[in-house]
This record gives C-alpha cells, structure tokens and sequence, in this order.
C-alpha cells in the first residue's frame, strides 16, 4: 500500500516543535497528492495548517497506533523514524516507570536519578536462565545473554556499557558484574565475585568525581575482562583503564570536585591513625577547593572511606600498603599548597622551612633541599655542557602541577595493578566477558585534548557497532533466505581517516610536538593547510584562528588548540623526579622503580593504563623502551584503542546505552531535547534507520494468523498456515515488495502492520456496530414486549377485581343462610345436652351406690377366712412340737447307752501292749504317706471348695433376685391394697367437695360482683403502669443496646487482640521454625562441602591404584564407591585405621558424650551386681558343703523321673527311626524321577520336618538344662531333716498309746481318706482332660483363623493370575500344620500315624496332579499373554516396571514360607555386628524406591531398622545402638548425595525417616506417645535405651531431606510454570498477539514440545502418586502440595511482574481460569484445606487487577481493598505495565495510578517487588503412630536380607 493512502482523515502524524522537538496533531481534511498544505488539529484543541515544503513535498512522519505505544522493543513499531522512538522512550520512562528499552540489539537505559528495588537478587534468580525476549528489558537480561552464549557458542563477550557523563555508564556496568557474580559464584574459596565487586569502590573512589552533569562521574575508560573456568565459573579478573584525567588532580571547575579519596581523607583526618597525614578540612587545600562544592548532598565520606579501606584489605592490599598510599595522596594535597614567591620576571623561590612543603617532604621521605631547589630551577643539557636555569613563578606553578599529576598518576596505575593481582587466578581461563565502560560523546563550550580523545574513541565504537549491527542484519535475512538489498549505512571512516590516517590530526601533533619551537598556533595552522581543503569533515571557525571543527557521526565540535601540544607532550622535569626516586619511603620508590618497565606497562601518559593484553607483552629490550618512553599521549591513546577494538572484534559484544534524562538531575523528569541529542550521539536512530530500511517488522505465520484471523474467511483457513498466510496478504496487501515471505516469518516494510492494523480496527469497528445495532433493536423489542405484557396484566387485575367483587356478595349471602342454620342447631344442642348430662348423674351415683356394697360384704368373707386359717396354723405347729421333743430325748438316752458301751471296750484293748504294737507296725511311713496325701486332698479340697464358694455365691445370687422379685410383688399388693383405701378416702373428699363447691358457688357471685368494681378501679391503675412500664421498657431497651454494643466492642477488641496475639506467635513460631530449618540447610551444605574436601584430601594425600575417581558429574560409575560405609573402607584400606577420628563419619557429639556418661553408670552398675553376685555364690558354696554332710533328699523321686525321661528317649529314638524310613520309602515309591512334578515342593516341605525336629531337639536340650538347674538349687536348698514331720508325729503318737483310741483313728482315717482319694484323682483327670482338649481346640481355631485372615488379605492384594499358587500354597501349608499336629497326637501310636503320614502324602501328590494342570493352563495363558503384551508394550512397560509377563510366569517354586504353629515372635529382628554394613548397603544404598512403594507395605525399611533396634535395646547393647543407628543416618545421607536429584528417592526416605521417628516415638515409652497403641504394641517398647536424643536428629535430617525434596520440586516444576501458566493460551481465542520487535518472545501459541496447564497438573498428579505409594504422612503430604503451590504462584507472579506483554485483561483471563483448574485439582485429591489454595492469592488478586476497571475513585477504592495480598509496589507495578491488546482497551491514567498510590501510603509492606521463589515454609512433622504390628511383618526375599532373623 502506498504511503500517501494512510494520510485520511482521523489519522495522526507529528510534527516539529522548538520546545518539545515533536508534537502530535490529527490529520481533519484527506489528502490529496498536491495539496500545499495539511489540515491539522493539534492535541491541544486548536487548528493548524501545516505548510509542506514546496520542492521535495515531504510529509510529516505518520504516528504509530496507541496498541503498540509502550512497546518494550522500538522495533516492533510500524513506524520507525525519530518521534516515534522519541514518544515510545518517553511514554515508558514517564507513565510506566520504565527505565530500559529495546532497540533491536540495544538495550536504552534512562537514568532515572532515584533508588529503584529491580536490583535485588530476586529479580538476578528471576532473569537467570531466561531467554533475553522473554522478559522485560534489563541489563540483567544482556547480562545473561552475554553469560548464555558464552557457555553456547564457546565464544568470549563484551558488554559496551556508553553515554555522556550522568548518564549511568558505571552503575550500568556495576550491575551488570553483580550479575556475573551472583548467577556463576566461584570455583575456589577466594570468593573471586565478591573481590571483582570490591574493585569498584576502589575505583571509583580514585578514578571517580563530581562534575557539573553527575556526582559520581568516572574520569577515566576502563575494561574489566571477568575471566571464566570450562564449568563458567568465575576465576579471576583484568581490568585495563584508558585516558584518566589527570588535570582533575590540579585544578576543578565551578561546582566540580577533586577525585573522591581526597575528600574522604580530609572527611577522616580525625582518626589517629591518619594525624601523621596532617590533614585538615578540603577547604584548607588549594586541590580540592577550587570548585567550592566539597560536599556531595546524601554522601558521607568517612563512611565511603571506610568501605575503601574494606574493598583493599579484601583485594589482598594490607594496612602497610593502605597507609602508604594515604601518605602519597595526603602529600599530593600538601604539594598543592606550597607557594611559590617571584624573585624578578625569571626566577622565583620558596620560603625558607616553609610548612607544606616540610610536611610534603617528610610524607614521602625525600630532601627538602633539593625539592625546594628542583622546584624553583631546571636542568638543561647540550651537547657540550649541563645549564641550571631558574624558571619564572607560572613555570614553576606548572611544574609543580606536572609533578602531583604524574605522582598521581603513578600511584593510579600501581593501584590498579595490584587489583589486576588480587584478581589474578592461578586456574586456566576458558572464556572471559568483558565490560567496557567507557566515555560517551562529549561537546562543551570549551572543548580541549580531553574531549577530543574522548570522541575519537566513540567514533571508532560507532564504527564498529554500525558493522555489527548491519551484519546482523544481514545474517536473519540469509537465515529467512530473504533477498537480500545492500542498505546504505552511514561509514564514520572519513571521520576516523581525518583523525588518525596518515598526515591526519595526531600525526600533525606528534609531528609538532617534535619541534623544539613548536607551539599550538603553528599546529593550528599546519592543520588548516593540510585538511581545510582535503577533508570536508574539518572546517575553520569564522572568528577564530587557534580553533577547528569537526563533524563528528553526532554532531559537529568546536575544538580549541590551546593546550594539546602541551598535555600531548605531558613533560615532567627529570630532576624533580630523580628527587622522588631517592627517596626513603618504600612504597614511593617502588612506584618509580625501573622507569623503563613502568613505561611500557603502567603508563605515564594520562590513560593511566595497565597492561594491555590478557596474556602479557613480551618484555621490550633497551633501545625499544627508549623509543616507548618517547611516544606522545596521542600515540599511546591511539595504539591502545586499537587494541581495545582487536579485542571487542574478537567478542561478541553487547550494546548498552545510556541516556541522560535531563541536566538538573530531577527524577522521572524527561527532556526532549536533551534526549534527543543523546539518542543521535550514541547510535540508537542509526539502528533504527538500519532496521527501516529493510523490513522492520517481522511475524511468525502462527503469530500472524492469530492476530489476523478476523480479516480471513472460512474458506480461507487452511491446514497450511503458511500457504493461508500467503492468500490473505495478496488481497489485502497489493504491492508484493511490502512484504517478503521468509522459511519462518513474515518480513513487512515500514508502516504496513499500521496499515493491517488498521484494516483490523476497521473490520472490528463494523462488527461492533453491527453488534451494537442487533443488541439495541433487541433492547427496544424486550421494551415493547414489557409494555404489552403490563397491559395485559392491568386489565387481567381490573377484571379480576370486578369477579371477586361478584363473588365476595355471593359469599355473603351464603353465608348468612349458614349462620341462622347454625344457630338454630347450636340451641337445639345445647337443651339435649343438659337433659342428657343430668340422665348420666342420677345413673352414675346408683350404680355407685351398688357396688359399694358388694365390695364390703366381699371383704368381711375374706377377713373372716384369713382369722380361720392362722388359727387353725397355729394349733397344729404346737401339736408338732410337743412330740419332737419327746422323740428327741428317747434317741439321746439310749446313744449315751451304747457309747459308754464302746468306751469300756475300747479302754481294755488299748491296756494290751501287744496288740498296740502290731497296730503300730510300719506306722510311721504309713503315716507320712497318709500325710503326703491328706496335703494333696487338701489341696483338691481347697479347689473344690473354692468351686464350691463360687456355686454358692451364685446360688446366693440366683436367691437374692428371687426374693427381690418376691418383695416386689408383695409391695405391689400393699400398694394395691393402700390403693382401695384411698378409693374409699377420695369418695368421701369428694362428697365433701361438692358441699363446698355450692358455698363458694354463692361466695363466687358476691366476689364477681365486687371483682367488677374492682376491675374498673385495676383497669385504670394498669393503664397507668403501662405507661410508666413502656417508658421503663424503653429507656431498658436502650440500657441493654448500649450494653450489648459496649459488649460486642469490648468481644469483638479482646477477639482481635488474642488473634493478632495469635498470628504474632504463630508468625514468630514460623520464623523461629524457618531460621532454625535455614540453619540445618547451612549446615548440611558445610557438612557436604567438607566431605567434599575430605574426600578431595585423601584423593591428594592417598592416591589408590587402579580405577581414579572423577567428579560426580563426569561419571556415574563411581557412585558405588562414592558412598561406601565406614567399615568397608577400613577393610579395604587398613591404613586408614591410623586416621584421627574425625576424618571418620561424622557423629552427633553431643549424643556421643551422653551416651558414653550413660556406658560409665551401667559398668558402675554391673560391678556392684558383679559383686552381689560373688558373695551369693560364697554362700550357695557354703550350703553345699554343708549339705554334701547329710544325707540326700528326695533321691527316689529324682530316681524315678531320670527312668521315665530314659524311656521316653528310647521312644523318641524310635518313632525317629520310623520317621526317617517313611521319608526314604516315600522318596522312592513317589517319585524316583528327582525331575518329576512335585519333587520340589516335597523336598521343600522334608526341609521343613527336618527343621521342625532340629528345633525340637533344640527344646529338649534346653528342657534338660534346666531340670539340672532345676535339681541344682533344690540341692543348695539348706534341709533341716530328712523326715521334717518326724517328731511331732511320734509326739502325738507317744500321747495316743495312753488313750487307745490310735488303732480306731487311724483305720477310719485310712478307710476315708482312700474313699477321698479315689474321687479326687478320678474327678482330676476327667477335669485336666477335658480343659487340655479345650484349650487345645480354642488354640488351633485362633491360629487358623489368624492364618485364614493374613492369607486372605494377601490373596486380596495379588494379581488373578497369582491367586491359585497363592491357593495352593496355603493348601500345602495348612496340610504341612496339621501334619505337625497329628504327629503331637499320634506319639503314643506309632501305626496310626504312619497310616496318617501315607493318607498325607497321596494327598500331596494330588495336589502335584492340579500344580501341573495349572501350569499347563499358566503357558497357554503366557501365550496370550505375549500376543497382547506386543499391542500394549509401551503401557505394559509403565505398569508393569519393565517386566514381561513372560518372565512373571517363568520364575522358579520359590521356598515356601511355612509360619511355625509353634513360635511367637516378639516383633524384633536379630543381626550379627559384623553384618550391618550388609545391612545398610541392602536395605538402604542399594534398594530401589519404586519396587518398595509398589509391591510392599509403606515404610518398610523403617520397620526393618526400628526392629533392629528393638532387639539391640532388647540385648542392652549401647553400642550396637548407637553404630546402627548413626550408620543408618549416614547411609540415608550418603543415598540422597548420590540420587538426590531424583524425586522418588528424596520422597521414599523423606517418608521413611519420618516413620523411623514416629516408631521410635511411639515404643519409647512416654504415655504422650502410648495413647492409640493397643496392649500388643505397649509390649514391644524399648526398655533400655532412651532414644529422645537421636530422635532429634532424625528430626533435624528429615528436615533437610524435605528441603532436598522441595529444591527438586522446584526444579521439575520451574520450566513449566511460566510456559503453562502465562504463555500458553489455554482459552483459545481469548488473547490476541501484538506485533514484536527483533527480540522476540516465546510465543503464547502453543507449540510442539511446549509446556501448558495440562502438563503441571500431570507432573502434580505424578508427585501426588509418587507421595501416597510412599506411604507419606497426610500432614506431611498437605506440607508439600502448599509448597509446591507457593512455587507456582511465586514464579507465575514474578514473571508476570518482569513481562509488559502478559499485563493485559485477556491475560488476566487466563490466569484466572489456570487457578481455577488448580484448585479443582485440590479438590479432587481433597487437599483443600492444606493452605495451598492461599498461597495462590497474591496471584488471583494480580489477575483481578488486570480485569477490573481502572478509571474512577471508587475503581481505587475496590482495588485497594481487593489487592490485600499484593504490596504497593507490586499494585503499582501491575498499572504501570498494563497494556492493551486491542484499541477498544483503555490504558490506565497516570493520576489514576497516583490515586491509589496516596490510598495505599500508609499501608506497610515488605518494599520488594518480587516474591520470594525460593522461600520454604517452615515444616512439622506431626505425630502419626501406625497401627501395624511388627510381629506381623514378613521380610521379602528379594531384599536380601537372609542373614537377619526374626525373634
């Protein structure tokens, strides 16, 4: 399209302006090709006419459209020409707050002359690793452009840091050597960043001053070469300084100062370290007072001095150095002050002891004398002879001059030398990228030698930046395989020729400097002859003859000659220098040392330079450094600017520039015209004018159809968007060479995306008209429709109320009908009733009255009954009685009879001795037998009785609840009876009542009568009350307002009070939690930084053959070796048994000493123990041999047993003998093929017998062990007799021989107590039988149950095809139970259980027939099997852990694991010391997370190490404790060193450290942790041991392995976010793409291999998974979804903060939705209450303010009171980047954003803009006790922990 077609009406161009350069104005007349002029309208409201130039006819240049002003690239305008780049600068810098801007490879950086927070290291984490596009301009983004492609392209940097002074060169290139140290950090433990930084206070405080235009100015170029390691790392430093201006030391313009350190000295002289300086104030020194400005507003110079001194002790620069240099500076100022007299017009002199030059003297250790004399006087030298001639005052004062210059020269190059050292590295440098900051473009009104050599140095940089950007240029043309046209640029050559070239301006000087009458007259002259008429870039001022001009690619200078050849020359009198070398200070003479080598490496010219190449020069011989010492200052400039552009050619180099925004130094204040000097002086419309003329603006053909969709049509939409591209732009775009189609982009000239954009609009405007038109005849059409509608609905209400009227009379009339016919039943009624209620009275009280009578007569029958029957009672119990007492006294009369009968025969044998004695043979033994057995009776008696009591007392029992149930009964009758009275009592009340009724019925109407009175009387006085009452009630109500509110205010400021009080503990509990948390992440990083050198030492002191391990990050291989225990390096190397102890792993000392003071108790403890048990033995040896003196006891008995244990061994040995035949003949008869099926099961099942009676035997052998001990101490036991019951018995019987009546007692105790006897024993065995059966059977069900219910749980958890051997494995071990049962029941009948054994086993091998059809049907179905597994191999190799089916089915018959009926295992698990290392190498460095999460229960190797533990607590072994438990700590640390990158290992042992910490919580044995455990677990609690310690530790690594685990979070999670939840378009059609500049961003377009929403929320899914397999505690689980939240949230926001393109209404859209997706997927996995839907607020709340409006005060109000979570800045930051994506899009105001700055002024917030990424919260680890128990754990096998057993 042709340029004249966009000058319509409504179009907008600019024109010029002397105040504001360019003002805007609307074209309101179409024009015309000829027109004269242009009809315009300024912005202001008035009309203009503007007047085209009459020969060219060139137009005012166009302006771009609102949408893309703000841009943060100046390229991506459509018009590219000065005011565009003028008002895009100014729109960002005024509005926006925006400092820096694109401008193709340029970055533009406005001096804003305040502090701005986007320097901090959050916005440093932000900007590293970003693509330079993706953000928004910074200097941190060309930093870590230039840090990106040196690590890509393995090629060295530049950053070319420029502008005039003011501008912000040095706090530009400051910045950007805080990033370099800050993202790459150093390789050793200099901390190389930290001294590469301090170099800059040094620095400046030397090189730096006040001038007119800035107050920290550099006065000197300086090129900082930060070198780099092959992992780019920073190793050291170079810097090279150009040109300082060494006049500043002598002499200072108005308002100017003297370089810095001066002034910091004076501002310190009070130091007593500094009174030998002798320094006063700077007023009082002639250097440092001429500009009359000695302070600098808002800087302290003391304080400066301080970090001076600081910068040099950290670059290795020691106090001795320091104070020598002070000495040199504080002599310079000194040197100042002296004055020199004139003698005549020829000579001068000094005064005599004259004081600064005494003080300057003995500062720098030198002759007054002579310097008084040198001072005054100059040597000259002949051929022939030597002349002292003195020299006037003015020379003098020169020379004077001359000398502190060059001393300050001198002491600036050894200063930076001596930088170079410090920050010189012994490593290899790899790559470098250099900052140079160096002088802008300089004009002034008196432009000298400085200013010249000033912009002869931006000339060739100018020179060289138009080359690189016009091949870059051409570079993405051939990239596009664009055509490509030479563009004409502007060559600064000629420029550079005149200046340097042969016979040019410095040959001209140094040619005149060689003259011996040479003088800036002649040159001047030389000059006008030679380049007047040559060069037309040199021209001669009209009115002067000592001045030239030339015009320079920014502008045209006037140079004045005088003073060149002199500061060309830079001459110092020899002598006063030999002076200086005499002297007697150290440091002076080393300044001056060697004069020939200063010269060529430090030079004495005003550059100030250091050595100039990175790898040195070679050192010159005498002739040529004669030759060096003569070069001018203009030579030396001009040979290290070549240098310096040989090194930036060989760079990569990146263009800074800086702007001035105005000269009074005012914050965001900008000047057009300042400006815009500026923008063509450093290069930035050059580049603009490069980039116009080719094709500026550039699109993807993604980009271009999402912006451009609405000019297509549906046909017009193909698959190929490159080909639909291509149809639409031929419609709309006529002219073919407007546009070039490129292997990626679209190419358009200058205006054409105005042009598009414009045909956008339109299109747009027409849709929204005809949206509009629709939408307002719908509105007038809904309008219509209400109107009719109400209408009809009047008239439905006026015909409604006329037919209700007709009805409500119908009704009434009705009604009155219904009303009469009531009436008349109503009195009807109302007689029956009374006619029928007097009917039922007069029957009630006869009927009564009957019944009443017959009750009576019935009671005085019963009465009379009951008097008969306890008479009749009574005379016959009397009967009764008489005659028992007379049977009675009959039976006794005649028993007394016989009993004495008895008595005399009894007296008469017991006086025969004869047969007493025959009685009382083998009495005795007898005796004690009986006695034996009456004990044991008695014993049986005792339980019997006891059974007996017990049926008692049930009997009682049983006995009271029926006689309670009977007295009850009776209490019923008498309450029945009681009832019947009161019947009786109430009839007559009520009698009684009815008399009174009729008197008060009489009293009722005289009171009635007297109440109506009354009540008048009451009325009046209650209406009184009322009133008073209402009056009461009202000021009560009030009363209780008042104090309900007071209530409610005093709650609601007590509630607010407790929570603040509340949330400022909870936040100081955090904090305390965080510091403490930071301080275990310190530490871990220290720990694993010195096993790092530890491990580095023994590499260097031990080298071991073989094998050489490398870094971790070269090799996977030695991770093996990396993390070997302790005991496995000392048995590989036993050298290092000679180490200190603290070269081992490392312990808890703390621990360490508490448990060895708790060793020292116990073996205290164990000695005392030790020594009771001597003194009891001594007294068990004693007894013994006592005892061995008497006889022994009980030897029958022991007799006896020994015979029946020898009998039931011959047994066993039989039964044995039996066993072992059954195997052999079952081996032969079953399968005598050892191939054959069933054989492996059988053998296994033999295994098991055979282990089975090992044990038994084992029992046995135990059984007899104890017997002997058993027998041992009943011998120790002390006996007094071997009959202990042997003389009271014959006691007794000496006392029966008298009375006879033994032979009687003992017969009848004989005879009853056999009876007894037998009856016990019979009831004894039949009770022990039936109880053992019983208990037997109880037992057998309880372990089958047990056995039936963990077999099918297991069952439950395998696959299907696993459940038949699972089957069939619980069948063979249920046969293998009842097998050991039958053999217990079956020892006595060795037949029987042989035929049982051979039922068994033909059994058995059924069993074996159904095993091989199975497997039969197992290879069919792996047949199968392996045809789908092909279909499905990528979803079968997910889910089944790259493991075929094929190999699932091939395993081998794996050992049965039989549980043994008889064992109890006790939940611990026993090890040999020597086998934990095995142990840990298995259970923890060795084991695989996934295999553990999916096929066992969680926290299995917590369980494994706790039961450990256990056993060693159950043992009392401290020291097996303790080495367990510290190497299962390192073991855990040394794993997450070799895979802590990897999320499944962190999450495994994050949750099983927290198990182990629970369990030892839970069995510790405090009752806080005891609660929930169930009497089975409250047995497993350690015993011996407390843990507390160690369960601290544990704490504390659980700590630091949840901090690993959220690093690793962070770092899958980081490349997501931005990508998922701010560029991808998850809304499609919803954000539209506004054109970019040359730095292009990630398009929001999704791509292949992009990330979006969908994919976070599947690795959300995958860490969710991954946690709950683990086994994670709920708690810790809610912990890490809330800190995974905050990362998302944090970066989203960040990002968003740092990104203009994504502060738009659609984006906000977006973000909105992305948020509402992730709370949905809390939801889902019920996390909703984890406080992870709150971190996400700051981020909700940016997206609201993006969406809501932003016009009005109300607007700010809302947006005050919504944005709660974001801070100020961050508020700001928002309104300030919001940008429109469409022109219907309003942009927010200035005022507005001023307006919600005043309302939020008060508010206090954190000042930092960007939240904290890398912020962990605070974790706990709640208390979370399982309810597993331990005794119910298996060991797998495939764990490989077979030499560990169960207890």
């Amino acid at each position: 399209m042709a340029a004249l077609e966009l000058y319509t009406k409504h179009a907008r161009v600019w024109i010029p302006d002397p105040e504001d350069v360019w003002i805007s104005a609307e074209i309101l007349k179409d024009y015309k090709p000829g027109d004269p002029v242009l009809h315009l309208r300024l912005e202001e409201g008035s009309d203009l006419e503007y007047r085209l130039d009459s020969k060219t006819k060139e137009l005012p240049p166009l302006r771009n459209p609102d949408i893309l002003v703000g841009e943060n690239d100046l390229t991506a305008l459509s018009y590219l020409h000065e005011p565009a780049i003028l008002h895009n600068l100014k729109v960002r810098f005024i509005d926006s707050k925006l400092i820096y801007t694109y401008c193709g490879i340029v970055l533009v950086a406005i001096n804003p002359y305040e502090q701005l927070p986007i320097y901090g290291a959050d916005i440093i984490n932000a900007y590293s690793g970003q693509n330079m596009g993706d953000m928004d301009p910074h200097i941190f983004a060309v930093a870590e452009e230039a840090y990106k492609q040196m690590a890509r392209d393995e090629r060295n940097q530049s950053i070319i840091v420029s502008g005039e002074s003011g501008a912000g060169k040095t706090v530009s290139a400051k910045y950007a050597m805080r990033y370099f140290a800050t993202v790459s950090g150093s390789e050793n433990e200099a901390n190389v960043e930290e001294k590469v930084l301090a170099s800059n206070p040094i620095m400046e405080a030397i090189g730096n001053a006040k001038t007119t235009r800035n107050d920290n100015s550099s006065r000197f170029g300086k090129y900082i070469e930060i070198g780099f390691d092959k992992r780019y790392r920073i190793i050291g430093a170079h810097m090279r300084t150009y040109l300082l201006e060494k006049s500043r030391v002598v002499f200072q313009a108005e308002e100017e100062r003297n370089y810095h350190i001066f002034y910091q000295l004076c501002a310190s002289a009070s130091l007593p370290e500094f009174n030998v300086l002798k320094l006063g104030s700077a007023n009082s020194f002639h250097y440092t007072k001429q500009g009359r400005s000695p302070v600098i507003d808002g800087v302290d110079d003391a304080k400066e001095l301080k970090n001076t001194r600081h910068a040099c002790s950290l670059l290795g620069i020691g106090d001795q150095y320091q104070n020598g240099i002070f000495r040199i500076l504080a002599a310079i100022l000194h040197l100042g002050n002296v004055e020199i007299k004139s003698r005549d017009s020829d000579s001068c002199l000094i005064p005599p002891k004259h004081e600064p030059l005494l003080i300057f003297c003995d500062l720098m250790g030198v002759d007054y004398a002579e310097m008084s004399h040198w001072l005054c006087h100059r040597k000259l030298v002949t051929a022939a002879e030597t002349f002292i001639k003195p020299i006037s005052r003015l020379q003098a004062t020169n020379a004077r001059d001359a000398l502190s210059k060059h001393i300050y020269a001198y002491l600036f190059s050894w200063i930076v030398s001596h930088v170079n050292k410090a920050l010189l590295s012994s490593a290899k440098q790899d790559s470098f990228i250099g900052v140079l900051d160096i002088y802008g473009f300089e004009t002034f009104e008196i432009n000298s030698f400085e200013q010249f050599c000033i912009n002869y140095a931006n000339e060739k940089l100018q020179q060289q930046f138009n080359l690189h950007v016009f091949k870059l240029e051409q570079e993405e043309y051939m990239k596009e395989q664009i055509p490509w046209t030479l563009i004409d640029f502007y060559d600064n050559q000629p420029c550079i020729n005149l200046i340097e070239a042969k016979m040019g301006i410095l040959d001209l000087l140094d040619e005149e400097c060689k003259m011996p009458k040479g003088s800036d007259n002649t040159w001047a002259q030389k000059l006008y002859n030679t380049q007047l008429k040559t060069c037309a870039l040199f021209e001669k001022p009209r009115l002067s003859n000592v001045a030239f001009i030339i015009k320079h690619f920014a502008d045209k200078v006037e140079y004045q000659c005088e003073g060149f050849l002199e500061k060309n020359k830079d001459t110092v009198f020899e002598d006063q220098v030999k002076v200086l070398k005499a002297s007697k200070f150290k440091l002076l003479t080393e300044l001056f040392h060697d004069d020939k080598r200063a010269s060529s490496q430090a030079s004495t010219a005003p550059a100030g330079r250091t050595l100039l190449s990175r790898t040195g020069l070679r050192k010159p011989k005498p002739e040529q450094a004669s030759k060096e010492h003569k070069k001018t200052v203009g030579h030396q400039f001009r040979n290290s600017l070549h240098l310096l552009m040989e090194t930036l050619n060989a760079t990569t180099p990146h263009y800074v520039r800086c702007i001035k925004p105005n000269d009074f130094k005012y914050a965001f204040t900008f000047d057009s015209k300042r400006a815009v000097q500026q923008l063509r002086a450093c290069g930035v419309l050059e580049t603009i004018r490069i980039s116009a003329a080719g094709f500026p603006s550039r699109w993807t053909y993604q980009e271009f159809f999402s912006r451009y969709r609405v000019l297509m049509k549906q046909k017009d939409v193909l698959s190929d968007r490159r080909q639909t591209c291509k149809n639409v732009l031929e419609k709309l775009i006529v002219d073919q060479d407007k546009y070039q189609f490129g292997k990626t982009k679209i190419f358009f000239r200058a205006g054409q995306v105005a042009y598009l954009e414009k045909i956008r609009a339109d299109k747009l405007r027409m849709a929204c008209i005809r949206i509009q038109k629709t939408i307002r005849g719908w509105l007038l059409r809904k309008k219509y429709l209400r109107m009719k509608k109400a209408a009809i609905c009047i008239q439905r209400y006026v015909r409604g109320y006329q037919a209700r009227c007709y009805a409500q009379f119908l009704r009434r009339t009705r009604a009155a009908i219904l009303i009469q016919k009531f009436q008349r039943m109503y009195v009807v009624r109302q007689k029956y009733r009374r006619i029928q209620s007097v009917t039922l009275s007069l029957q009630t009280y006869l009927r009564g009255y009957a019944a009443r009578k017959r009750y009576q007569q019935m009671l005085r029958i019963h009465k009379a009954t009951i008097i008969q029957k306890h008479a009749r009672g009574w005379l016959a119990r009397k009967a009764y009685k008489r005659s028992m007492r007379a049977i009675v006294y009959l039976q006794c009369c005649y028993r007394r009879m016989m009993a004495r009968r008895q008595l005399k025969k009894l007296k008469i044998e017991a006086r025969s001795v004869e047969h007493f004695k025959k009685l009382n043979f083998g009495m005795e033994n007898k005796i004690m037998q009986l006695q034996r057995r009456i004990d044991e009776q008695n014993k049986d008696n005792k339980s019997l009785l006891e059974r007996l009591t017990h049926l008692e007392i049930t009997y009682n029992t049983e006995k009271e609840k029926l006689r309670s149930d009977v007295n009850r009964l009776r209490q019923f009758e008498e309450e029945a009876k009681n009832a019947t009275n009161r019947v009786m009592s109430l009839q007559d009340e009520l009698a009684r009542l009815r008399k009174e009724l009729l008197q008060t019925q009489t009293e009722k109407k005289k009171i009635e009568e007297i109440a109506v009175r009354y009540k008048s009387e009451t009325e009046q006085l209650l209406s009184e009350l009322k009133e008073q009452n209402t009056l009461l009630k009202a000021e009560k109500d009030e009363l209780n307002l008042l104090i309900q509110e007071q209530a409610k205010r005093m709650t609601a400021d007590m509630e607010k009070k407790i929570l603040q009080e509340t949330k400022e503990l909870e936040f100081e509990l955090n904090d305390e939690r965080l510091r403490y948390q930071n301080l275990l992440n310190e530490f871990s990083r220290l720990e694993e930084r010195y096993d790092d050198l530890k491990e580095e030492m023994s590499t260097l002191s031990l080298p071991k053959p073989g094998h050489k391990r490398t870094d971790s990050t070269h090799s996977s291989n030695e991770s093996e070796y990396t993390f070997s225990s302790e005991i496995t390096e000392s048995e590989d190397f036993p050298y290092q048994n000679e180490e200190p102890a603290d070269k081992k792993a490392p312990l808890d000392m703390s621990l360490f000493l508490k448990l060895q003071k708790r060793v020292k108790e116990l073996e205290h403890e164990k000695l005392m123990l030790q020594d009771d048990l001597d003194r009891k033995e001594e007294l068990i040896i004693k007894a013994k041999s006592q005892e061995e003196t008497k006889p022994p006891v009980r030897g029958t008995e022991f007799e006896y047993e020994s015979l029946k244990r020898q009998e039931l061994e011959s047994e066993n040995k039989k039964l044995k003998n039996e066993l072992n035949e059954l195997r052999r003949a079952i081996t032969e008869k079953v399968s005598p093929d050892p191939s054959g099926p069933g054989v492996q099961v059988y053998k296994v099942l033999l295994e098991q017998m055979t282990s089975v009676s090992e044990e038994l035997e084992v029992r046995k052998e135990e059984v007899l062990i104890l017997r002997s001990q058993l027998v041992s101490q009943m011998e120790a036991i002390p006996h007094k007799y071997t009959m202990t019951d042997t003389l009271p018995i014959s006691e007794d019987v000496q006392k029966m021989k008298d009375s006879r009546e033994i032979a009687q007692a003992y017969t009848g105790m004989k005879e009853t107590n056999r009876v007894l006897e037998a009856q016990l024993q019979g009831q004894k065995k039949g009770y022990e039988n039936e109880v053992e059966s019983l208990r037997g059977e109880i037992q057998g069900l309880k372990e089958e149950n047990n056995r039936q219910q963990q077999l099918l749980a297991q069952n439950l958890q395998l696959p299907p095809e696993a459940r038949i051997e699972a089957s069939l494995q619980h069948e063979i071990t249920r046969l293998t139970n009842e097998n050991l049962y039958y053999e217990e029941l079956y020892a006595d009948d060795p037949m029987k259980y042989q035929s049982y054994r051979i039922s068994l086993y033909r059994r058995i091998i059924d069993l074996m027939e159904q095993l091989e059809k199975q497997d039969k049907t197992v290879r069919k179905l792996k047949k199968q099997l392996k045809v789908f597994a092909k279909k499905i191999g990528e979803l079968e190799v997910g889910q089944m852990d790259n493991v075929s089916p094929g190999q699932i089915v091939d395993e081998p018959i794996r050992p049965l694991n039989i549980p043994r009926k008889e064992k109890d295992f006790q939940g611990m698990l026993e090890y040999k010391r020597d086998d934990e290392p095995k142990l840990i190498k298995n259970l923890i460095l060795e084991l695989k997370p996934r295999g553990v999460a999916v096929n066992l229960i969680p926290g299995l190797p917590a369980y494994i190490l706790f039961m450990c533990v256990r056993h060693s607590d159950y043992l009392n072994d401290d020291q097996k404790v303790r080495s367990l438990l510290t190497s299962t700590i390192n073991g855990i640390k040394k794993i997450l060193k070799k895979r802590g990158d990897d999320f499944e290992t962190v999450s495994f042992w994050l949750s099983n450290t927290c198990r182990f910490l629970h369990c030892l919580k839970q069995y510790s044995g405090e009752e806080g942790f005891m609660k929930h455990n169930t009497t089975r677990q409250n047995e497993h609690c350690l015993t011996n041991f407390d843990l507390a310690e160690y369960r601290q530790v544990l704490s504390d690594l659980a700590i630091q392995i949840y901090q690993q685990l959220v690093r690793v979070l962070e770092n899958i999670l980081q490349p997501m976010i931005v990508s998922g939840m701010l560029e991808h378009e998850t809304i499609q059609g919803v954000s539209g793409v506004k054109p970019t500049g040359l730095r292009k961003r990630t398009s929001s377009i999704a791509d292949e291999g992009t990330y979006t929403l969908d994919s976070i929320v599947r690795q959300l899914n995958t860490f969710h998974s991954i946690l709950c397999q683990h086994g994670m505690d709920p708690e810790l689980i809610k912990q890490v979804v809330k800190q995974m939240f905050y990362i998302i949230g944090a970066v989203t926001l960040n990002n968003l903060l740092l990104r203009k393109d994504m502060c738009s209404w659609s984006k906000g859209m977006q973000i909105r939705y992305n948020v509402s997706q992730l709370e949905e997927w809390l939801r889902d996995k019920n996390l909703m209450n984890s406080g992870a839907k709150e971190t996400l607020e700051p981020l909700i709340q940016a997206a609201q303010l993006l969406q809501v409006k932003k016009k009005t005060d109300e607007d700010a109000e809302a947006i005050c009171s919504m944005c709660n979570a974001l801070t100020t800045a961050q508020i700001v930051k928002v309104l300030n980047l919001y940008t429109p994506v469409n022109e219907f899009e309003e942009r927010v105001l200035v005022s507005f954003i001023r307006n919600i700055q005043l309302r939020l002024r008060d508010r206090k917030d954190a000042p930092q803009l960007l939240m904290d990424a890398k912020h962990i919260f605070p974790v706990t680890f709640p208390f979370n006790p399982s309810s597993l128990a331990l005794e119910t754990i298996q060991i797998p096998g495939s764990l490989g922990l077979g030499f560990i057993s169960r207890v």
